[in-house]
């Protein structure tokens, strides 16, 4: 029984340990749904919903008939005294004798119900909770939106920081195979010391940048577990690659895809922020509207010289009040007029900041097709330039090896082969990001 017991614990911490190392892989939209539901900007724009729907039930609930119960208790310990005529008792005329109307203790228990029959700026309270609403789910429509564009660029920089590792691990490779051919043409007495230096100079360079890529490769990666909810230091691995992405995401025909000002969200949110002042302006005018409510109540009240108010012999003595409150403004010194005249500004002021989105809108869309175009127009011309760039380094190589070339020549071409193997690597990313871009304009 036992062993048993021992084999169930060490196949339980087996089993474990493997869930702790298992890690998690995601393709780019594998990434983007993900982080839709788990991202924390995307988790309270959902509660922030929920938030907006009881709100409204607050809201309407203020005009429903309310319950309120009261219980007082007193106990005097200095009763107050008054002063009567004490002729009233047999007194002599013109005295007066002290007297004490009432027990030392008290408890009173009262229920009250009240019921808002009309108030002007209920019923705008009312209306407002739908814009509010609609604001709410406007805002996680663009928190949504830019929850996507930035899982988008984090994962775009954990593959360019990936492809910068191999690629700058490549160049050293090379690099440190010319180097030691170099020093030993050297040693040999048939080079120059100077083609050995700057050989050393390129192949410390770029180490450094290897270096650099290494630890960039671990932020980004930190930011793109962050962006989707999870702890940054889990150990996500990426399933697309950054060629097959920008090739996928290559498409000069979505660069004209038609444009429905009223599905950007932004100019909806606009529409929200004209809906919200105008009901301003309907509330402060409902403010020189009367308002008129109604109230009954029930209570109960014992009086005893000591505390038996639950004993059956204790007596209470009922009563009840139903009435009405009628609130008339009559005159604020012009302060409601003012109040008025301000939340008209305010809705002007709205109305302009509308036809200014959509300009603003317009003028984007133009840039986002804009930028992706050149961003797709780039990527060819940086892949054309890579594979030239490539063949001159490669033919100064075998210029160099045959002594026909320079170590300068050389060095120069293989800067030339870096810088373009960099735009390349980053034309890739910036067709993503400028598509993205595009779609959040669209609203695609």
């Amino acid at each position: 029984m036992k062993n048993h017991f021992l084999t169930f614990l060490a196949l339980l911490y087996l089993s474990i340990g493997m869930a702790q190392e298992t890690k998690n892989s995601f393709t780019l939209d594998e990434a983007i749904n993900f982080a839709l539901e788990n991202n924390y900007s995307a988790i309270n724009a959902s509660r922030d919903i929920a938030d907006a729907k009881k709100q409204k039930w607050e809201t309407i609930a203020a005009g429903l008939p309310q319950i309120n119960g009261a219980v007082s208790y007193q106990n005097q310990l200095k009763q107050p005294i008054s002063l009567i005529p004490a002729e009233f008792f047999g007194g002599e005329e013109g005295t007066f004798a002290p007297v004490i109307f009432s027990e030392p203790q008290s408890l009173t228990a009262t229920a009250t119900l009240s019921q808002q029959i009309f108030d002007g700026s209920y019923i705008v309270g009312v209306q407002a909770t739908k814009t509010f609403i609609a604001y709410s789910k406007n805002n996680q429509e663009k928190t949504k939106l830019e929850v996507k564009k930035a899982v988008v660029q984090a994962y775009g920089n954990v593959l360019l920081a990936e492809e910068s590792v191999k690629i700058l691990e490549n160049n050293i490779a090379t690099l440190e195979k010319n180097l030691f051919e170099t020093k030993k043409i050297y040693e040999n007495g048939l080079g120059d010391e100077e083609s050995v230096e700057q050989l050393q100079i390129t192949l410390s360079s770029v180490e450094n940048q290897l270096k650099n890529a290494e630890r960039l490769k671990i932020i980004t990666l930190q930011m793109l577990n962050l962006t989707m909810g999870i702890a940054t230091d889990s150990p996500t691995l990426l399933s697309d690659n950054l060629d097959d992405l920008a090739q996928q995401e290559t498409d000069l025909a979505f660069a004209d895809t038609s444009f429905n000002l009223k599905n950007n969200v932004d100019y909806k949110m606009a529409l929200n922020l004209n809906e919200q002042r105008a009901l301003e302006l309907k509330l402060q005018r409902s403010k020189a509207l009367p308002t008129l409510n109604a109230f009954i109540n029930y209570g109960s009240s014992s009086y005893s010289d000591q505390f038996n108010f639950f004993k059956d012999e204790t007596e209470w003595f009922d009563y009840s009040v139903v009435g009405v409150d009628l609130n008339i403004p009559i005159f604020s010194s012009l302060k409601r007029s003012a109040s008025t005249q301000r939340a008209k500004i305010a809705l002007e002021k709205s109305k302009t900041q509308l036809t200014e989105a959509e300009q603003q809108i317009k003028l984007q869309l133009k840039k986002a097709q804009s930028d992706y175009i050149l961003a797709i127009e780039q990527y060819a011309t940086y892949k054309e330039n890579l594979a030239l760039a490539e063949r001159i380094e490669n033919k100064n190589q075998i210029k160099y090896s045959e002594g026909i070339a320079s170590s300068f020549e050389l060095r120069q071409a293989q800067l030339q082969l870096y810088d373009a193997q960099n735009t390349y690597l980053q034309s890739m990313v910036d067709v993503i990001n400028t598509k993205t871009e595009l779609e959040v304009v669209l609203n695609n």
